[in-house]
Parts: structure tokens; C-alpha cells; sequence
């Protein structure tokens, strides 16, 4: 309807244009014309009633009411012989040549605009080019993927193993009786493998793989997007058994509202996505496919049995995992014999399989940067760091004041970290700067995580102050360099009392936050009371205070390795997790000799009391 409205205007715009046009140029009609010397015989006859003189063109009207046009060569000639036959005259700017052709061009813009408007709505019912590249069929060998590309998902392999099995051998099933999956909904983190586990079906069944985005589905144009649909559905069938893969679905699959407007599109779209995927038999070999970060957004009606039969949850790799698919990728990169995957892995815990690929191709970049002839460890190492904690700026411009206090700060979350229990395992200090920040503690948990106790929260908010307390104890003043340190800290306190019902006062209770939108303005209140939410802001800040003042207590009973470390750090710069023991362990040797001494020193000089006679009572 919008279209036709639109298209309507268009043409009514258009008419009047050339309408006006076409009266400028009838005005502009040139009468016929006439010789120079018959025009001097007629005027020597007394012939000629009027004129009208444009620069060299003369325009008249003779006795017998005839209009003419002439040019003079002389102008200044004519004028006695008009006066001496008392004709009447008349004078103007030379003509311009816009009335002649404004009339001629917008006409040809009126045939242009109708040929075009009436060549794009033919295209609407037709097959074009444009509409035939957006579906990708990668059935060459230099795109198919397999299983064994695949890693560090197993039990989602072995669920769509049976989906090759059923694309292979599909009248197996049917003598079964047995009704295969019509679509499997892939959900999870991004660059997990979704697209590559797809696309491994397909290369295990040797099946045609029709690939497209969900947002090529949505267009400004009502009833293209479900128009594209049918098409796609429509190829599916004639290349059965084939594959269709619709990555980041939630844009067309996203929950219904009641209202129309901008969401008309794409709700055409998706009726029209439910409606072809209940037009598949039991016996049809097409399997939908879908994929997305944001399965909480879809719409019911799309997750029902029937359509999207199986739900599929791709998650972030395990240490296992992690270390298969690190295998995966140095295939094809040279690496040194002595590498330890194992290692690589304990060191990037939450990567995605591509972050693992960026970090092997990052690796491979920096090897060759050096001229290597394989990957070895410490290019990994400088990887990770590269991807994790960003650039080095080396050339940076310190002071000698500021770098002595990163480096206090740093030693503060070290040390915190290296003598509480239940912390992750510190892996590197930096005083260089990275990225945004100054400084860098980095932490690794070594072993996989799924639950975390209220004693390790606790100490990551003590490590996280850790930096600013050994600021003030040394330097007795504060500075800028701990605001992330203090965001992180005020969240996780936040959540311990909002989210994860750890707060002895609150309770276990969830106090959700909820966004209100006023006058363009996006605003959070919570769907609790103004006292409730005075409680929780004290609560939150007893804990920060509580965990400040134990942090300062630690460091304060520790004091001189708080200066041993950050010296080091001064002097190296850098340092591992192997230096930082050799740190801390010299330190505790030394603190172990000193109570020792203490201690013999106590054994072997006898008390005041001993050395000296009882007074009163003489020897």
C-alpha cells in the first residue's frame, strides 16, 4: 500500500512539471521565418504594423495579421526605416533558450521515471541476479568443512551426527516410521563454532549448504523480505537434500508485538518463515538451521516441536577443549616440537574457538616478525598478552614519581593476591604500560570454575582495593589509577547483594533492575522500595569498607615486602609468576630467620626477673 502511495506522488509530481513545462515551451513557439531582404521590401511597402527587437532577432506582424521572425545584421540600419514608416516597436533582453528545451527535458524525466517505476515492480515477481548471490551454496572442495574441524564441542557433535546419518541414508528412517528433526536452533557465545559446525554438516553429507544472514531477510519494502523467504524455501526443495543455514535468526525471529509500524516487515517475514516450515513433510531431506547469541528474544511460535525440534547449546570450550582445538589450528603453522598445548591452554581460560584461531594466527604473525622458523612458546606468550592486555607503550612519557607508584599499586593486588586463600593464580605483573592501562596484574585460574564461594568474591574485591590501600600506605595519598579497579570492586559487590543473595541482612532475595524509558532518556529503577534500596546501597558499601580495611590490615603487617616487590618491579619491569615466588619466597625465609632468632635470643638470656634479687629479701 506505501508503495503504491509513494509511486502515485510520483507520477502526479511529475505530470504537473511537464504540464509547465509544456505551456513554457508552447509560449516559446517559434513563428515562421523570414528573409532579411523580404522584410526591407515589405517595410519599403508599407507592410509591416509591429515589431519586437531581441538583440538581433526581430519578431513583427504584417498588414494582413501574418507573425514572422527575421534577423537583422545591422540593428541600428532598421531603426530609421521603422520610425521614418511609423511602425510600432517594441524592445527586450535577447531570448533564452530554457523555454525551448525545459519543455523537451522534463518530459523525458516523466518517460524515464514511469520506464523505471514500471521496470522495478516487474522485478518484484521476477528472479533477479541480485536476489540469486545472496544465497551462498558451497558445495566445492575449497569450502567444505568437516568433523574434523570441529573440536572442543563433542556432545553437540554427537547430537548432529544423526542429521548426517538421516541426510545420508533418509529412506532408512522412513521405512521406520521415524520423523527426523525439521530444524536444529544452535545457540551460544559468539565464535563458539555455530557456522562451522553448519557448515561441517553439510561437508559430512555431501549436501548443498544454502547460507544466509537473518538481516538479508529485512528490507524497507513491506511483503520483500517474506518474497525472499518462499524463494529460499523454494530452492531448498529443488536441491533436497540440501542444508539451510540462517545465521543470527533472532533478527527475523525476535518476539511478536501487538503493534505494527516498523515491525511490520519483519513480522510479514517471519509468518512467513513458520508458515514454509510447516510446509515441510517427514519425508522432505531439508534441514533448517538456525543460529544465534540471543535465544531468550525468539518467538515462541519459532522454538515449538515442529519447527525448530532441537535446541542445541554451543558453550565456551573447556581446558580439554581448549587444548583440541589449539591442535585444530597449528596444522597448518609451523611449530616448534617443544610446544606444550597444555600450557597454552591453562593460560587463556574463557577464549572461544575464534579467539583461539586469532591467537594461533597472532602467534604465527610475531614468529615471523622475528624471522623464526617455527612458533615457539614465548611467541604464544606475546600473543596472549597482545590480545588480553593490549599494546605495549613503551613510548609513553612516565615520570619517575608516577612510575614508582604503578609499581607500588601493582605489588599492593600481588601481594593480596599471593597471601589470601582461594584466589586465582598470579601469572604476570607489568609496570609497562598496555592498552589504557598503566600497569597489569594478571591473574589465571588454573582449573575450570563454574561456581564461585562467597570467601573467593570476598578476596577478589580485597585484591582488586589491594593496589590503592598499599598507595596509601606508603605514599599517603590517592590517586586516579585505581577508578577501573574501583568499578570492578562496586560491581561484584553489587551483584553479591543483588543478584547472587549473599548478604546476610538482605537475604537470599533477587532485586532486579528494570530500565524505564522517559522522554528519550533511559533510566534504571528497581522494582523494589526506596527503603530496600537503601539497604542495599549500605550494604554494598559495608562490604567494600569491611574488605578496604582487612586489605589495609594484611599489607600493613607486610610492609617491607610491599617495597621489596614494587623495587623489583622497578628494576625488571616485568615479571612472571616464577619470579614473583622467588619474591615471596625470600621474603618468608627472612621473616621465618628473624622469629627464629627472636625466639633463641628468648631461650638464652634469662628475664630481668632472673638477673635480678628479689628486693626486700637480702641475700
Amino acid at each position: 500500500m506505501r508503495n503504491n502511495v509513494q509511486i502515485g506522488l510520483s507520477l502526479i509530481l511529475l505530470t504537473v512539471l511537464g504540464v509547465l513545462g509544456y505551456n513554457a515551451w508552447l509560449l516559446e513557439t517559434t513563428p515562421p521565418e523570414r528573409n532579411y531582404s523580404a522584410f526591407v521590401d515589405e517595410l519599403n511597402a508599407d507592410r509591416i504594423v509591429a515589431v519586437d527587437i531581441r538583440g538581433g532577432e526581430i519578431r513583427g506582424q504584417d498588414r494582413r495579421g501574418t507573425d514572422f521572425i527575421t534577423y537583422a545584421p545591422d540593428i541600428a540600419a532598421v531603426l530609421p526605416l521603422l520610425e521614418a514608416r511609423e511602425v510600432e516597436i517594441h524592445a527586450g533582453p535577447p531570448p533564452s533558450l530554457y523555454g525551448r528545451i525545459m519543455g523537451l527535458v522534463l518530459l523525458a524525466m516523466i518517460g524515464g521515471g514511469i520506464r523505471l517505476m514500471f521496470s522495478r515492480r516487474s522485478n518484484y515477481g521476477e528472479k533477479t541476479l541480485w536476489k540469486d548471490k545472496r544465497f551462498q551454496i558451497r558445495t566445492g572442495p575449497g569450502e567444505t568443512k568437516t568433523f574434523a574441524d570441529v573440536a572442543g564441542i563433542d556432545e553437540v557433535q554427537e547430537e548432529l551426527k544423526e542429521i548426517v546419518d538421516f541426510l545420508k541414508n533418509h529412506r532408512k528412517y522412513n521405512l521406520l516410521g521415524g520423523r527426523i528433526p525439521k530444524g536444529v536452533l544452535l545457540q551460544g557465545p559468539p565464535g563458539t563454532g555455530k557456522t562451522l559446525l553448519a557448515r561441517a554438516i553439510a561437508g559430512e553429507a555431501s549436501v548443498p549448504f544454502h547460507s544466509i544472514g537473518g538481516s538479508d531477510f529485512v528490507e524497507m519494502f513491506a511483503g520483500v523480505g517474506a518474497s525472499r523467504v518462499r524463494e529460499l524455501f523454494g530452492l531448498a526443495k529443488k536441491t533436497a537434500p540440501c542444508i539451510v543455514f540462517i545465521d543470527e535468526i533472532d533478527a527475523i525471529g525476535s518476539r511478536r508485538t501487538s503493534g505494527g509500524g516498523a515491525n511490520e516487515e519483519r513480522e510479514q517475514t517471519l509468518n512467513a518463515l513458520l508458515v514454509e516450515m510447516d510446509g515441510f513433510s517427514s519425508t522432505e531431506t531439508v534441514i533448517l538451521i538456525g543460529a544465534t547469541n540471543r535465544p531468550d528474544v525468539l518467538d515462541p511460535a519459532l522454538l515449538r516441536p515442529g519447527r525448530f525440534d532441537r535446541q542445541l547449546t554451543v558453550s565456551l570450550p573447556n581446558l580439554l577443549g581448549r587444548v583440541r582445538i589449539l591442535e585444530v589450528h597449528t596444522r597448518r603453522v609451523a611449530v616448534t616440537p617443544a610446544l606444550n598445548l597444555t600450557l597454552i591452554a591453562q593460560g587463556i581460560p574463557g577464549f572461544s574457538g575464534a579467539d583461539i584461531a586469532n591467537l594461533v594466527n597472532e602467534a604465527a604473525l610475531i614468529a615471523a616478525r622475528r624471522q623464526k622458523q617455527a612458533v615457539e612458546m614465548d611467541d604464544f606468550e606475546d600473543a596472549k598478552d597482545k590480545i588480553l592486555l593490549g599494546l605495549e607503550r613503551r613510548n609513553a612519557a612516565i615520570n619517575e614519581r608516577e612510575r614508582r607508584v604503578i609499581a607500588y599499586h601493582e605489588a599492593g593486588h600481588a601481594i593480596v593476591a599471593q597471601l589470601l586463600p582461594e584466589t586465582d593464580k598470579l601469572h604476570k605483573i607489568t609496570i609497562i604500560p598496555r592498552g589504557m592501562a598503566m600497569g597489569l596484574t594478571q591473574q589465571i585460574p588454573f582449573e575450570e570454575r563454574y561456581t564461585y564461594s562467597l570467601v573467593y568474591l570476598l578476596n577478589r574485591i580485597k585484591v582488586l582495593l589491594g593496589g590503592r590501600v598499599a598507595e596509601k600506605i606508603v605514599f599517603n595519598h590517592l590517586s586516579t589509577g585505581a577508578a577501573n579497579d574501583i568499578a570492578a570492586a562496586t560491581d561484584i559487590a553489587t551483584r553479591l547483594v543483588c543478584e547472587w543473595g549473599m548478604s546476610a541482612s538482605l537475604g537470599s532475595i533477587v532485586y532486579r533492575q528494570k530500565q524505564h524509558q522517559f522522554l528519550g532518556d533511559i533510566a534504571s529503577k528497581g522494582d523494589f522500595s526506596e527503603a530496600t534500596a537503601r539497604e542495599i546501597d549500605l550494604e554494598v558499601r559495608r562490604i567494600i569498607t569491611d574488605c578496604s580495611e582487612e586489605t589495609e590490615k594484611l599489607l600493613r603487617s607486610h610492609n617491607r615486602l610491599i617495597h621489596e616487590l614494587a623495587e623489583v618491579l622497578l628494576i625488571n619491569e616485568t615479571i612472571d609468576a616464577e619470579e614473583i615466588n622467588i619474591v615471596m619466597q625470600c621474603y618468608m625465609s627472612s621473616v621465618s630467620g628473624m622469629q627464629s632468632d627472636r625466639t633463641e635470643q628468648a631461650g638464652a638470656v634469662p628475664s630481668v626477673a632472673a638477673v635480678q634479687p628479689a628486693r626486700g629479701n637480702p641475700v
